[in-house]
């Protein structure tokens, strides 16, 4: 059986932080795991800008009620998911995905969970578990499962490299310099050209 696993935001959907960002004026809050590996240290980053500007979980939340998948990435979804399984690996939190996720038909998703105080402070983060993307990639190959993976920041490198077939998907410049020995694309339908090459 073959899969397919993507990454959530830059991918299908804007990124959640830039948005908000952008929504809050905040021009630090732009930071993402695109310009940080360091998952753990960026999301402390996070948390204190939020508690500085007395911003609660639901300040996010009312910006990603107001996101949109980006363009083309329902159809794409939609095409994927009639050739083949599709899981969403993202580093997003439950609380963030779920206007997001309706908009795309409901795909499985994996992701993490914010930890929040009675009055919404964002207050820390609890991870699925440590490099769940790479893991739940393991976990699937345990099953004897083909898995094609693709993404666009640092924290996608390790399920991709996992995976063995696939590719980065419009990333900047800086990692696919690093990374060119991995392909990258930078079209849904270039994407889905890569996919079917892995399907047949």
């Amino acid at each position: 059986m073959k899969l397919v696993c993507l990454d959530l935001e830059g991918v299908l959907v804007p990124e959640i932080w830039i948005a908000f960002s952008e929504a809050t004026g905040i021009p630090e809050l732009r930071r993402t795991t695109r310009d940080e590996p360091d998952y753990d240290k960026l999301m402390k980053f996070r948390i204190d800008l939020l508690k500085k500007n007395n911003l609660k979980l639901a300040d996010i939340q009312r910006v990603i009620q107001g996101m949109e998948p980006l363009p083309g990435a329902v159809d794409f979804t939609r095409d994927l998911r009639q050739r083949t399984q599709l899981v969403i690996l993202s580093d997003t939190y439950d609380q963030f995905a779920g206007p997001l996720m309706a908009k795309l038909s409901h795909p499985t998703l994996f992701c993490n969970t914010l930890e929040v105080a009675a009055d919404g402070t964002v207050t820390g983060y609890r991870l699925r578990q440590q490099n769940g993307k790479r893991e739940a990639v393991r976990a699937f190959k345990s099953l004897n499962m083909q898995v094609f993976a693709a993404g666009d920041s640092f924290n996608d490198l390790d399920m991709i490299r996992e995976a063995g077939c696939g590719c980065l998907f419009r990333a900047p410049e800086a990692i696919r310099k690093d990374y060119a020995h991995i392909p990258c694309v930078d079209t849904f339908d270039e994407l889905l050209a890569e996919i079917d090459k892995f399907l047949n």
